[in-house]
């Protein structure tokens, strides 16, 4: 199956797109897609939702259509 992974703020800059569909299995988790599509970025100062809801980086995706990886963000 096909997942869009979309990627917001900073993890956009890191990852070099904003928007990919990758190939992977019901299976995978959200952890092990990012790393093989990007193996040295580092989850663990952003947030991952799918499905457009946030969710844990080592659950399976099932049937997930999309999985968005955004940055924390601060403002003044």
């Amino acid at each position: 199956m096909q997942i869009k992974v979309l990627a917001f703020a900073q993890a956009r800059e890191q990852l070099g797109f904003g928007e990919q569909s990758v190939e992977c299995a019901a299976e995978e988790t959200p952890r092990a897609i990012l790393r093989r599509i990007a193996p040295g970025f580092d989850v663990s100062p952003v947030r991952v939702a799918v499905n457009r809801r946030f969710a844990d980086w080592d659950q399976p995706v099932g049937q997930a259509f999309e999985l968005a990886v955004i940055s924390p963000v601060s403002g003044g």
